[in-house]
């Protein structure tokens, strides 16, 4: 009997190759490796199994990160498989003596550590709210902070029911910190707890309904980009019956190694958000190697303390604390805690967080 020897891609990079295409240009990705003008194909395949992969701009300056380590399930693309190529997610040493010249940034008046490209770590505690009967709504993220793509706000709710606010026409996504009740969104309850994620589409409504002495804390991110909820005066019934799951827990089951790290998706296009992909996640004891990506995120620590990095600056971290990170921003984020961070972020546009480059 033969027995079929499956030829193994040579890995050319581990990280992916930023490229901006040109509408209509043809472009061959190497799929063995071996090419020697990276990511495109050189003909170096002829003699194997392996074939080029085809893709053609759709407009000019189309941005693309083609896969590099080869090992990619979405070619000619990364999906982030560059990330277990080895057991332990690559890292940065945050003693080096060119890491030990980054200075300290301290948080201003308005609890904001700013940070090179508009990259910033927010003290919630120190964000100037407004009150709505039973509801006060803080500004985390918006397009004056910088934010081209999604706004942030900071909702607390004491006991009783809240205001009916809505975003209008836009996806929002939320998340649980703190505190147990129901959200109702336009019209349908829903039990809500820590760590639990939650989506409403556009032109629905949510109020919360708090029946414990304890409030309940949530960050709601809105994509695209809001000033402030609107105040409704009561609850519209248009909940959108296509997509009836709206509320997720963290469920080991559904985890996404990424080396030693691992995230899993709580909100995503399986319950109807098309704008925005909301991830729960942990990171060990460690700084990771400073990288991109191409999409815009908002990051909200649970549990643990670290540093954000970026070119030239570093803010501390803690559990309570929210990093806003620009599209291409250089960034590392670094656990100093010997139990790791523990965060919930959410990316637009993108659905995948273990890609960067």
């Amino acid at each position: 009997m033969t027995v079929e020897i499956m030829e193994k891609a040579h890995i050319a990079k581990n990280k992916p190759f930023y490229t901006e295409l040109k509408k209509g240009k043809r472009y061959l990705w190497c799929s063995c490796g071996l090419s020697k003008t990276q990511p495109f194909c050189d003909q170096s395949h002829v003699g194997t199994s392996f074939k080029p992969v085809l893709t053609v701009g759709q407009y000019d300056g189309e941005e693309v990160l083609f896969c590099g380590c080869k090992q990619t399930k979405n070619a000619p693309f990364c999906d982030g498989a560059h990330n277990n190529i080895d057991d332990e997610y690559s890292s940065d040493d945050p003693n080096s003596i060119e890491n030990k010249n980054v200075p300290e940034v301290l948080a201003n008046e308005n609890g904001l550590a700013m940070l090179d490209g508009g990259c910033y770590v927010s003290r919630v505690a120190s964000v100037a709210r407004e009150e709505h009967e039973n509801i006060s709504v803080g500004t985390l993220i918006s397009e004056k902070q910088g934010a081209q793509y999604q706004s942030q706000f900071y909702l607390e709710s004491s006991q009783g029911q809240s205001s009916v606010l809505s975003f209008s026409d836009r996806h929002v996504v939320i998340l649980v910190t703190e505190g147990k009740g129901v959200i109702t969104i336009s019209g349908k309850n829903f039990s809500i707890a820590p760590e639990m994620g939650i989506y409403v589409r556009p032109n629905e409504a949510f109020c919360i309904n708090n029946t414990e002495t304890e409030n309940i804390k949530l960050f709601a991110s809105v994509c695209p980009s809001a000033e402030a909820p609107q105040i409704l005066d009561s609850m519209p019934s248009n909940f959108a019956e296509d997509h009836p799951n709206r509320t997720i827990k963290p469920d080991n089951d559904s985890r996404n190694r990424m080396a030693d790290r691992y995230w899993e998706v709580l909100v995503d296009k399986q319950v109807g958000c098309t704008m925005a992909t909301q991830f729960i996640g942990e990171i060990p004891e460690s700084k990771a190697l400073p990288h991109r990506h191409l999409y815009e995120e908002s990051l909200v620590i649970l549990k643990g303390s670290g540093y954000m990095w970026t070119e030239g600056r570093k803010a501390k971290v803690t559990a309570g604390d929210i990093i806003f990170l620009p599209r291409k921003q250089v960034h590392s984020l670094q656990a100093t805690d010997p139990e790791g961070l523990y965060l919930v972020g959410v990316i637009y546009p993108g659905d995948n967080p273990s890609i960067n480059y």
